[in-house]
């Protein structure tokens, strides 16, 4: 058995605090993105009109306070956990979102950090699995985790444990490919016995 002090089997975990940090900081960022294209040009051409702005900036509040409490109920709802055979994740506010991967379907493991991310010290573990693995979306994101190379190594050793042939690397043969493989040779030698007995 796997044995982890950060990220203990069957023991639920939740991402980093700062997590909410994140989204706060990205959301900051595209509403300046968005009124640098909507009042910032109105005020440089003279053709400011007070009731607009007041208007936009009312929308703009009324939007920024949803998404303080959008922001804390999703982290609230966010856990993750890892047992022996597999991990299985919960997330959502409005539409819940629960799934189970098995540790031996997993194929690629990549850690990813945006340089918001990295000034809080936190990345996304996207996981991708042999049915997913034609889809540009992965399987499952764990967001917001302090020690995503850490999670990613024990991770791959649970891969490694479950006997598929790949390490979550990707550069691992999944288990349905090696099957495939299998059944090949095995009718290769089928035949080479047919071909045997006519003779």
């Amino acid at each position: 058995m796997v044995k982890n002090q950060i990220f203990p089997l069957n023991t639920p975990f939740k991402p980093s605090v700062a997590l909410t940090t994140w989204f706060f900081v990205d959301f900051l960022l595209f509403l300046l993105f968005i009124l640098s294209f909507t009042i910032i040009p109105a005020i440089i051409a003279s053709e400011f009109d007070w009731i607009i702005m007041g208007i936009t900036l009312t929308g703009v509040l009324v939007l920024f306070v949803i998404f303080i409490f959008w922001v804390r109920l999703y982290y609230v709802s966010m856990w993750y956990e890892m047992r022996d055979d597999e991990m299985s994740w919960k997330r959502g506010v409005w539409f819940r979102r629960t799934g189970i991967v098995p540790y031996s379907r997993i194929t690629n493991l990549d850690v990813i950090q945006g340089p918001v991310m990295r000034i809080l010290g936190i990345s996304t573990l996207s996981i991708q699995t042999a049915g997913y693995s034609g889809k540009a979306v992965p399987e499952i994101r764990i967001e917001g985790i302090e020690h995503a190379e850490e999670l990613r190594e024990l991770i791959r050793s649970l891969v490694r444990q479950s006997g598929t042939q790949g390490d979550g690397s990707g550069g691992g043969i999944p288990v349905a490919v090696s099957n495939d493989q299998k059944i090949i040779e095995e009718l290769i030698k089928i035949r080479m016995l047919l071909e045997q007995q006519k003779k």
